[in-house]
């Protein structure tokens, strides 16, 4: 399903402009000596003066401070990245310390030293929690009951007690007004891409969080009081959220592929998805989270405003309107009592799931967590990352085409496929000592059959697609099934037989990847049953047989999903040619698929017919190669011949 024309910002034009071009408008450079004090501290005098207020009423003029501040941004930026990490450990680290947060801050540091994009962003947005969390605990040195809301924790009393006006007029310039840089929540809400956040204002934002702890010891000192952190909060009752299985790393590898190719994922945000697949690898799981959730609300907010035809909801709002967030999107009715369209495109369990871990009260509140900072990132639970990330793989397979589902399909057979040689054998040595056998070492006819073949094909490849002197272990790689499954085919209002060709082909796929499950967990199986000395004579002599086999499967499993990959570049080709010619290639299709089925039989633990296996093998590459040689492509083949 295809839910929005290409979007390249999700900042409206004000936003963008704000953001990304007002505080470069003015070229100006300030000395180190303007801004750190001889003792190290932060001159707020400096940062100070450079705010501007309307004379009408003396209130912050937010678009002339962002463009007088932003020299002095770059400035304190590359003042930043002339330290080394232990430069600024020293110089920075005890004015941290109030923030409870200090090991993340010198990451953020870290971060800016990189200049990578979305290491910046993410940085920025676990500072902009960290900064939150902190702030609230300074308010509860006065007042009682801490307000949810940045922008008004910024506007309260309490802090501009401790703080001072003009300090707080500093901060609301870059995270807590609409008619500011509203860095925080431009990047929790999704607007933001990595591209459009200047590192010079995480590098200010860096800085201010150290002159914050230099003013608070001193109003500590004067009143004789002693800042408490707040416990974090712990999620409890994880069972209970144990929807989806373990995302393991064969999906991890294909949800990147699915990320490129959803419709769910501007184009933009990509290095989001690329970041939290990468920070789920490394262990990594409140990284991974706090990634996905402002990518998910993008999402839904394209289909949002997709489903419910406004589009000119997906950018940010302007100051005088309310942003397009879960809130709203989650909610039955519109604001003008319209019915929201959004429950019934994505059903009742995609709803639940979004009311369970985002909105309810009763449920971990994920997003909300750790926005405002009330988690320990380095505790956060793999449970809850694992959720998230399968409940994100599900909306990218939901929204794909048709065809480019089944692609990804075949690129998960293919790694399944391509995993086999890694797998743990038994030493040739051991095999002959044990059993008196050797393992085959001739050419199979099945393998140079299979190279044939593919050898005929090469005229039917997309363009810059040459195959390779091996053609049976390079052709088919991973990288040139991408290749071909970049060729976008539109499968709407598409007629009927191509929809039939796809449901066999993605059988076809399916029961392939069986087979390939099978043949890893008899491998797996064997060998240790073989290390411990627990396989009977016959059992040894069918593990041999078993490896002689697989040897010759896997390049001819490799051909097959060629063939469909193909397929799926050409699907409308062979239907609209005339319905005989359909109906004769979709039998040769149902033979192929009733090959697959008796392969998946043959090769299961209860069945173990190795030998049976490769002569059905032989016999179906016999017919696909009597159909090659007619230099037809696969898609006009007529045959009433079954595989089987």
């Amino acid at each position: 399903m295809s839910i929005a024309d290409p979007v390249t910002t999700c900042l409206s034009p004000a936003v963008h402009y704000m953001v990304c071009k007002l505080g470069f408008e003015i070229e100006d450079s300030h000395s180190v000596n303007s801004f750190v004090s001889e003792n190290g501290e932060v001159c707020w005098r400096t940062i100070t003066e450079h705010m501007h207020y309307l004379e009408s009423d003396q209130s912050v003029d937010y678009i002339k401070s962002v463009q007088l501040l932003g020299p002095l941004c770059e400035s304190v930026h590359l003042h930043l990245q002339s330290l080394t990490m232990e430069q600024f450990d020293v110089q920075y680290s005890l004015w941290f310390q109030w923030t409870n947060c200090t090991e993340l801050l010198l990451e953020v540091f870290a971060a800016l030293e990189s200049m990578e994009a979305t290491g910046i962003a993410l940085s920025l947005m676990k500072l902009t929690s960290c900064l939150e969390r902190a702030l609230g605990n300074v308010f509860l040195l006065i007042g009682k009951d801490c307000p949810f809301l940045l922008r008004d924790l910024l506007a309260s009393h309490e802090l501009t007690t401790v703080f001072g006006q003009s300090v707080m007029n500093v901060l609301k310039v870059f995270i807590g007004s609409p008619y500011g840089l509203n860095l925080r929540n431009i990047l929790w809400h999704g607007f933001a891409s990595p591209q459009e956040i200047p590192a010079k204002y995480c590098s200010m934002l860096l800085f201010l969080t150290a002159g914050l702890g230099q003013l608070l010891k001193r109003y500590l000192l004067q009143t004789e009081t002693i800042l408490v952190h707040r416990p974090y909060v712990a999620f409890t009752n994880l069972e209970e959220l144990d929807i989806f299985p373990d995302v393991n790393h064969e999906a991890l590898s294909l949800t990147e592929e699915l990320a490129k190719r959803s419709s769910f994922v501007l184009k933009a945000m990509l290095p989001f998805w690329v970041a939290a697949l990468t920070a789920f690898r490394q262990h990594r799981y409140a990284d991974c989270v706090i990634l996905l959730l402002p990518q998910l609300e993008t999402g839904l907010r394209l289909l949002f405003t997709t489903v419910n035809k406004c589009p000119n909801r997906l950018l940010t709002a302007e100051s005088s309107s309310l942003y397009t967030t879960f809130d709203e999107m989650l909610a039955k009715q519109l604001n003008d009592k319209e019915l929201n369209q959004l429950p019934l495109i994505l059903g009742e369990p995609t709803m639940e799931f979004l009311w369970d871990f985002l909105n309810h009260q009763e449920g971990p509140r994920v997003r909300d967590h750790l926005s405002h900072g009330e988690i320990n990132l380095n505790e956060f639970s793999r449970e809850i990352a694992n959720q998230i990330l399968a409940f994100s793989i599900t909306l990218l397979c939901r929204f794909l085409e048709e065809e480019e589902a089944s692609a990804v399909k075949v690129l998960e057979c293919m790694k399944s496929i391509s995993s086999w040689p890694e797998l743990p054998i038994v030493p040739e040595e051991q095999i002959q000592e044990i059993t008196g056998l050797e393992r085959s070492t001739e050419i199979s006819p099945c393998v140079s059959m299979t190279t044939e073949i593919l050898s005929q094909l090469q005229h039917h490849l997309p363009q810059n697609c040459y195959i390779l002197d091996d053609l049976v272990n390079n052709l088919l790689t991973e990288k040139l099934l991408i290749k071909f499954c970049s060729t976008h085919v539109c499968t709407l209002y598409c007629p009927r037989s191509v929809l039939e060709i796809l449901v066999v082909l993605r059988k076809i796929s399916t029961q392939c990847h069986q087979v390939s499950d099978q043949v890893i967990a008899s491998i797996e199986m064997r060998y240790e049953q073989w290390i411990n000395k627990i396989l009977r004579s016959r059992q040894r002599h069918n593990y041999v047989r078993m490896l002689n086999s697989i040897k010759f499967l896997s390049p001819v499993l490799r051909l097959i999903l060629m063939l469909i990959i193909l397929e799926l570049i050409n699907i409308h080709s062979v239907c609209e040619k005339n319905p005989c010619d359909y109906q004769k290639y979709l039998k040769f299709l149902k033979s192929v698929l009733q090959y697959a089925e008796n392969l998946v039989t043959y090769t299961s633990p209860e069945k173990n017919k190795w030998d049976e296996s490769m002569e059905l093998t032989h016999k179906a590459l016999l017919k696909i190669r009597t159909f090659s040689t007619r230099k037809l492509t696969l898609m006009q083949i007529a045959t009433q011949t079954n595989l089987t």
